[in-house]
């Protein structure tokens, strides 16, 4: 009996045997999970690029959002042109010689060999490890630098809330916030979304005069009569925890563990 032959016997013996059998049912059931995760895994893996140029293309919108430069029903690629890209040696605080293309941050912080592990003290932002590179966007005029924008990242009450800063040429004044992705509660952290909410950002002043980092998310509502007032916003109501997540990574990634000697030297280079 040829090797064929001894498979289609066994199918028609599978087939005959009657509909209420246990060993019927397990078989045709292990086939049907068998085909169907086939299928599902064939379809995942052809739609996983179009995924990853989806979720690119969201991410220069929501650059193009705080920065003000979204087109109305324009090109979003087009207008994404106009910025530079920057990968920061974090801890220097220059420019790294590498092409932004081909570095991942997100991947690169789970890399022992291309990240460091954060002490609790550290750690305000609840990341647990941080890439030592960072990519950046840099708006420019006549070569000067109008915006810069930042990555940021740091954990809510009930996720990891990733997002973007940019600030203005003089690498202290908000020019806006954002966040792609978290699963926050919707109506209470959710509200991070807000455009009221992210608006109260725009203006504010990161660092005091003497250049210490001072932006929080205080509880309740700003007195713009307070001390301090320009470097604070309003809490998120019911969403306290968020609201102090917010507040602790946008210090953790302008501070000196984050962006912060980059912008010293920025800020240093600007003024002369």
């Amino acid at each position: 009996m040829t090797e064929d032959n001894k498979k289609l016997g066994l199918i028609a013996s599978i087939l005959a045997l009657p509909n209420d059998s246990p060993k019927k049912t397990i078989i045709v059931a292990f086939l049907l999970c068998l085909v169907c995760s086939i299928l599902v895994s064939t379809v995942a893996v052809g739609l996983k690029s179009k995924q990853i140029a989806n979720k690119e293309l969201d991410i220069k919108k929501n650059i193009l959002t705080i920065t003000g430069l979204l087109p109305e029903n324009g090109d979003i690629e087009a207008a994404f042109e106009q910025f530079e890209v920057k990968v920061v040696d974090l801890e220097s605080g220059t420019y790294a010689d590498i092409d932004p293309a081909t570095f991942d941050q997100q991947q690169a912080s789970k890399d022992p060999a291309q990240s460091i592990e954060l002490t609790s003290q550290q750690d305000i932002a609840s990341i647990s490890r941080r890439a030592k590179l960072a990519t950046i966007h840099l708006l420019k005029e006549d070569d000067i630098v109008q915006q810069v924008i930042l990555p940021i990242h740091g954990y809510g009450l009930w996720s990891t809330m990733y997002g973007f800063i940019a600030l203005e040429g003089d690498f202290n004044t908000i020019k806006g916030l954002q966040f792609y992705a978290h699963a926050e509660t919707p109506g209470l952290g959710g509200e991070i979304d807000n455009p009221k909410w992210r608006q109260q950002w725009q203006g504010k002043k990161v660092f005091d005069q003497e250049g210490t980092l001072k932006i929080a998310v205080i509880r309740g509502h700003v007195d713009y009569k307070m001390t301090d007032a320009e470097h604070k916003v309003d809490g998120l109501s019911g969403a306290t925890i968020t609201a102090v997540g917010v507040s602790n990574l946008v210090k953790y990634w302008l501070g000196d563990h984050g962006f912060g000697p980059y912008l010293k030297n920025m800020r240093t280079a600007a003024e002369k």
